[in-house]
């Protein structure tokens, strides 16, 4: 599927609490420390951005999570399937993220990753994001660790 136009091979939804369940596998199956399943019902509750990615077979293949605050979108959750990895879909996902915060009138994107998260990184240096800092201990990193996570920006 590589070089094919992601919007005429997937499906976008609105994220509801029908697809919490497989969102939830999905981000444990591609994350080592992933979001509990309170932590995509809270956003769906606080009622931020939140989409899901289905291809033609109806099968979830990514998700999203945007929240808006004055002028900057912040990226909370982004992730792709396993299996449609490296096929430029979060690529594809990075350009529908940036077009929805255009279209809420915000002027920059923000989002944290892991240094241990090299291919997110890449990614995000790839598509323009900027390092502007860092959050000490942040993440959970195994018993008893915790690890940095690299702010970055990305102006709309």
């Amino acid at each position: 599927m590589t070089g094919m136009p992601h919007d005429a091979l997937l499906r976008y939804a609105p994220m509801t609490a029908a697809d919490v369940d497989e969102v939830l596998a999905l981000e444990q199956s591609v994350f080592p420390y992933p979001w509990s399943r309170a932590n995509f019902v809270e956003s769906l509750d606080s009622g931020y951005d939140a989409w899901s990615v289905r291809d033609p077979a109806g099968s979830l293949v990514g998700y999203y999570l945007l929240m808006y605050a004055v002028d900057e979108a912040h990226l909370l959750d982004v992730a792709v399937a396993g299996g449609r990895q490296r096929q430029g879909l979060g690529r594809h996902l990075l350009d529908r993220i940036a077009a929805r915060a255009r279209s809420h009138g915000m002027a920059s994107i923000l989002l944290e990753v892991r240094p241990s998260n090299e291919r997110a990184l890449e990614v995000y240096r790839r598509y323009g994001y900027a390092e502007i800092g860092r959050r000490k201990a942040y993440y959970p990193a195994g018993p008893g660790r915790r690890e940095d996570a690299i702010v970055m920006r990305l102006d709309l």
